[in-house]
């Protein structure tokens, strides 16, 4: 370290009638950095002749430990911005330190920033502790709120069978019991297909990281239940599952197949779950969420299997029941619109409506084969498999990446960690994305494209192509993968276009008013550990709810942290599980170092 006597001198003077706050202008992971992590920032200048013309670090102490210049300027494609990259890698010991930045206009900027040994595994508890936030049909209590109790709302113990839904064994109006669960996002509601997707997300994530998720400890009522027991102790993120799981086994209808969703005829207001009135429905089996719910139930079956044998053998009789009906019921979709012209009450919430379950069917044959080894299942898959090639084809997209619409790509991962396909589809999908870090004024494989960003694109596009970088890393042994998964998450802690930590409760300038019931009716305010979902410039809300976005905002800042903007800040549990799959990737790396 090198003392600092000399710029803190000049600097002094500099001071002196200058502005001198903590900087908008430097864009840094907000959460702060391992020692053996590349260290970037972005300085986004305020117009195209600007210059960073010396940039200090200092420690705590004020000793400089990092001075220099920029290392490159760049244009930012999207928005046209001139942006230098300052690369601080040098710096590899634990501590707090500031960035001061001083322009060619003689401005003084500063930001604060850390190094840590585990700095992002407090951000994954956080991510995955959203999910007991997120539970229907029971209160919040303390100690496991830590300081975010609330009542209890929907019982679900008096759900209604819509008129989509009936059949001579459950007409109309039957009334059945629906319990737990998760509220899928904003709202109050609960889906199936969404829900099988996110269980999908959360089961490869545990198998991609097991000895890691078995020591995790989330402070959640089955945390006591599991240190008690004599059985092999289930590890708690497994735990918080099984309360998601127990609830989508109640949507199973008597034939096999599954109830899209259960739902209030239209959205409850922005009020506490205890205070909602509304009835509540299992609307229209369909095709799209029997498969997920098979896929789902034959994941489970396998991984619970060292902890619950009896849940293991209903899950598994409840994936095949599912498939059967799947089978003779292939093409049962949710059109919602359709629906609602003949059949009363109207349903105006979320839709997840699909009408290629193409995906579906792969990806439950192959759960399933992974399962029993059942080489029904496996003739299956090869027919799915060419019916999506053969639509690929023709609309020229790749299967990857995964979202719950097309859930191809869950399927192949399997596939890939059980050694029965090959890496090259990924790899090749990744290159044009990591190619494109040489030229990205966020370092980043991710946001350099108009095409990047759209509703979800945080979770959808950065945070799962940051997963899809370990993947590539735990199969090659390649460093750059590694570092790019790294770069993903930067970008969504702060080293962005809008200077946004995407993460609510996280950063120096956290997301902290998103489209969320519980926060904006709890009295303490936002909960913690949440993804929002990101710069959206189709702005769908300013359409329909009139949310105004700035003028001509480029794609990369079309984002308000305000409540209503529910295209660009909403929450929801698909989204959740890319942030905490992706952070616990990196921590467990960061834990053998």
């Amino acid at each position: 370290m090198r003392n600092s006597i000399i710029f803190l001198a000049c600097a002094c003077a500099l001071f002196t009638g200058c502005k001198h706050n903590a900087s908008s202008d430097i864009r840094l992971n907000q959460l702060g950095f391992s020692p053996m992590q590349e260290m970037t920032a972005t300085i986004v200048l305020p117009d195209s002749t600007a210059e960073a013309n010396a940039v200090f670090i200092l420690n705590e102490n004020n000793d400089t430990v990092w001075s220099g210049v920029p290392a490159v300027t760049m244009k930012n494609p999207i928005s046209g911005k001139s942006c230098q990259i300052v690369d601080f890698s040098a710096l590899d010991t634990v501590g707090t330190y500031t960035m001061y930045l001083k322009d060619g206009q003689g401005k003084i900027s500063n930001v604060k920033f850390q190094i840590s040994n585990r700095p992002y595994r407090e951000l994954t508890r956080s991510a995955l502790r959203a999910y007991y936030h997120q539970r229907a049909s029971m209160a919040t209590e303390e100690p496991y709120a830590e300081g975010y109790a609330r009542p209890a709302g929907h019982p679900d113990d008096h759900v209604l069978v819509h008129a989509s839904a009936a059949t001579p064994e459950r007409p109309e109006g039957t009334v059945i019991s629906s319990p737990e669960g998760w509220y899928d996002a904003g709202d109050y509601n609960k889906y199936i297909v969404n829900s099988g997707f996110t269980m999908g997300v959360w089961f490869l994530a545990y198998e991609f990281n097991k000895a890691y998720f078995d020591t995790l400890k989330l402070n959640i009522p089955e945390s006591i239940v599991n240190r008690q027991s004599s059985n092999r102790q289930c590890p708690d993120m497994l735990s918080e599952a099984m309360y998601n799981i127990r609830w989508m086994m109640t949507m199973q209808d008597l034939d096999g197949g599954v109830y899209h969703k259960l739902t209030e005829p239209d959205f409850e207001g922005f009020i506490r779950p205890d205070q909602c009135k509304k009835p509540r429905y299992v609307v229209m089996k369909t095709t799209a969420a029997t498969l997920d719910f098979a896929a789902t139930m034959a994941m489970a079956a396998r991984i619970y299997a060292p902890f619950d044998e009896a849940f293991c053998a209903q899950a598994k009789e409840a994936a095949v029941k599912a498939y059967q009906w799947a089978l003779a019921h292939p093409a049962v979709y949710y059109d919602q619109p359709k629906m609602n012209a003949q059949f009363k009450p109207e349903i105006t919430t979320g839709a997840y409506d699909d009408f290629d379950v193409n995906d579906e069917f792969y990806w439950a044959e192959i759960e399933l084969y992974l399962l029993t080894g059942d080489e029904q299942y496996k003739a299956n898959i090869g027919s799915h498999a060419r019916n999506i090639a053969n639509t690929l084809a023709q609309d020229g997209k790749y299967y990857l990446p995964a979202t719950w619409g097309n859930v191809a790509e869950l399927a192949y991962l399997d596939l890939l960690m059980h050694g029965k396909t090959g890496a090259n589809a990924l790899l090749e999908h990744l290159k044009p994305y990591i190619d494109d870090v040489e030229t990205s004024v966020f370092r980043s494989p991710y946001g350099n494209r108009e095409s990047d960003f759209f509703w979800g694109c945080n979770s959808e596009g950065c945070c799962w192509r940051g997963i899809e970088c370990l993947y590539a890393y735990r199969l090659t042994g390649e460093e750059k993968y590694r570092i790019n998964a790294e770069r993903c998450l930067n970008y969504i802690l702060g080293q962005n276009a809008t200077g946004y930590c995407y993460v609510t409760g996280f950063g120096t300038k956290p997301t902290a008013h998103p489209h969320h019931r519980l926060s904006y009716s709890h009295p303490k305010g936002t909960l913690p550990g949440f993804l929002a979902g990101g710069p959206n410039p189709a702005q769908q809300d300013a359409q329909t709810d009139g949310v105004k976005y700035p003028k001509d905002v480029p794609a990369d800042e079309s984002y308000l942290d305000y409540q209503p903007s529910y295209a660009s800040n909403e929450v929801t549990i698909n989204w959740n599980v890319t942030l905490f799959a992706l952070a616990a990737g990196i921590d467990a790396l960061d834990a053998q170092h």
